[in-house]
């Protein structure tokens, strides 16, 4: 391989964004990301994922004074950075970007806020730090899906977008940033999703991995470990630099408002939009096939012992919607998924591979469904992509502050969330003061 070891286009990119001077469509996505990003958040802290992640670093000594959302424990930044990491992607609800098959909010924001609350900064840096996560880590993970042609999910470019976000926030220059996006880049976990969507566990997209170990980067470079390269030097990968500050792929990610794998969000939004339009409920149903691409009919179709299983499943999200006209934190949380009216319906289900949709994927994720009835009607959907795709108009800070509503609600007041959507739609503030408002309003 050759690199250019001098170009820093990726670190002087990064160190140098300001808030102030970003266009205002940027900070306007950037808003909306953060409002996002700290939904998925907060219904994090309260899975067994994160609890484990907390008790792991605790197990290590690894306290401090960052503290935890919906936790009297406080960490130091590699505590934090794990804890946070075991959170963001618990309830499978954060953003995601097609073209790298995953989740690049999440897989940074426990490391970055991590380091946003160790040094007790300004939300104004914390956003801007999360644009320059997004721009890079996004720009690294589609070299790194070409250098290595194989699908790797979340966990591995969130390595890189952690040490980025972990080291603008605790002050690196360019030459120890460089030096800590190397070690990020050669140490990256390699995760290998398929086996997740066939297999699903806590496993998952390897976030907690990409947390560590970005962080764990910054660190190693901060102590003297050194590293000379990473793949966005590579000259076959110039293009993707060449259009930082004029090209903001955060623009381009999709949101989701349901707590499952994004493959699952097309039949789900037909069978609530079939079910509203032609007056039937759930004992109506006789049976439902669902037209789909190959990976998404590869997710697991087996009844769930637990949440991750919930979420990284086809036929769990698609039966507890037509059951329960929803599919939120309420539905798939442990002590919901041995509902036996959503296992049976899930023994109505079918999935079969719609070649020309599959010819799409992943520029396009698409499916369509029929569903037979009691009453002999057949009814048939055209396709469609999942709401909330980049090209959905109604994205914007409203989409995600009613998100946040919505699926917060079991878990906060409405003064409450009205208090942090109120703070988070400001630039002004320290994080720290965010993470106190958050564990007040759980704890009311």
């Amino acid at each position: 391989m050759i690199f250019n070891e001098d170009d820093f286009r990726a670190e002087s990119f990064a160190l140098g964004l300001e808030w102030n001077a970003l266009p205002q469509h940027v900070q306007d996505r950037a808003l909306m990301c953060s409002t996002d990003l700290m939904c998925a958040l907060i219904l994090g802290s309260q899975s067994k994922q994160y609890g484990s992640g907390v008790s792991i670093a605790k197990s290590m000594g690894m306290n401090g004074d960052i503290p935890l959302i919906a936790r009297d424990d406080a960490l130091n930044l590699l505590g934090a950075a794990i804890a946070y990491g075991h959170a963001s992607n618990s309830f499978d609800i954060d953003d995601g970007f097609n073209l790298v098959k995953g989740h690049p909010g999440a897989s940074f924001v426990g490391g970055t806020l991590a380091a946003a609350l160790d040094r007790n900064a300004s939300y104004e840096d914390y956003l801007a730090t999360l644009v320059a996560c997004y721009e890079v880590g996004i720009r690294w993970g589609l070299a790194m899906q070409e250098h290595y042609g194989f699908l790797h999910s979340t966990g591995a470019y969130g390595a890189f977008g952690t040490a980025l976000g972990v080291g603008r926030l605790e002050g690196l220059d360019e030459q120890m940033l460089k030096r800590a996006l190397s070690i990020a880049d050669y140490h990256a976990p390699m995760t290998p999703v398929m086996r997740a969507v066939e297999y699903p566990s806590m496993n998952k997209d390897g976030v907690p991995f990409g947390a560590l170990v970005g962080t764990m980067s910054v660190l190693e470079a901060i102590n003297g470990v050194t590293g000379r390269t990473h793949l966005l030097e590579c000259p076959e990968y110039s293009h993707l630099l060449a259009t930082l500050g004029e090209r903001f792929y955060m623009e381009e990610l999709y949101f989701k408002p349901f707590t499952c794998c994004r493959w699952a969000h097309q039949p789900i939004t037909l069978c609530l939009s079939l079910m509203e339009e032609h007056g039937f409920g759930a004992d109506d149903v006789t049976s439902v096939m669902v037209h789909t691409f190959a990976s998404a009919a590869a997710l697991s179709k087996e009844k769930p012992k637990d949440t991750d299983e919930a979420q990284y499943n086809i036929a769990y999200p698609v039966a507890c919607a037509i059951v329960h006209g929803d599919v939120g934190y309420d539905q798939v949380r442990d002590e919901a998924v041995s509902d036996p009216r959503v296992l049976e319906m899930m023994d109505k289900l079918d999935f079969v591979i719609d070649d020309d949709l599959d010819a799409l994927f992943p520029e396009k994720r698409m499916a369509w469904v029929e569903i037979s009835l009691e009453d002999g009607r057949v009814i048939k959907s055209s396709a469609i992509e999942a709401p909330g795709e980049a090209t959905d108009e109604s994205l914007s800070l409203k989409w995600a502050q009613d998100k946040l509503r919505k699926r917060t609600a079991s878990l906060l007041t409405a003064d409450a969330q009205d208090e942090i959507i109120g703070w988070l739609e400001d630039p002004a503030g320290r994080v720290r003061d965010l993470i106190s408002l958050i564990d007040e309003g759980i704890s009311s």
